[in-house]
């Protein structure tokens, strides 16, 4: 049950034609994630606004490069501020909590919850919560 206790993810700049693409795919014609000036007008923000779907994809993808032989089974998170056009974003996960279990096939595993966070550089948190991952016995998590 050794293995990696904590991981980190970045990115270094949130790029705003990347949101308006991700609005199409998610239908999402809110404007404060195509336009700056909308944002700005909306008093939500000085820059486009990216969407809270992909700040959680944020935080899986540092959950998958942290542990890759972990199944994510659940991700709970809080969006307690924004990820902005420009932005400088870094995802950390700490694990907090080990158990050994056995599924229902009758193997044994072990869950485990992550204490997660996305950080905005110069900003902050903007996204925290947990994640429990699981994974096989003695596969190096």
């Amino acid at each position: 049950m050794s293995g990696r206790q904590s991981a980190e993810w970045r990115l270094e700049h949130v790029d705003a034609a990347r949101m308006k693409i991700l609005a199409l795919l998610l239908d999402d014609p809110n404007p404060v994630h195509l336009d700056a000036d909308a944002a700005r007008r909306l008093n939500v923000a000085d820059r486009e606004v990216n969407q809270g779907p992909s700040n959680m994809a944020m935080i899986t993808n540092m959950l998958a490069q942290g542990w890759p032989e972990a199944r994510l089974r659940r991700l709970q998170v809080r969006l307690v501020g924004q990820v902005l056009a420009g932005d400088s974003v870094r995802a950390v996960g700490n694990i907090a909590r080990r158990l050994q279990i056995e599924t229902p096939s009758g193997e044994m595993a072990q869950r485990f919850r992550v204490d997660v966070e996305l950080l905005a550089e110069g900003r902050g948190t903007v996204v925290v919560g947990h994640a429990e991952l699981e994974s096989a016995i003695g596969d190096g998590t």
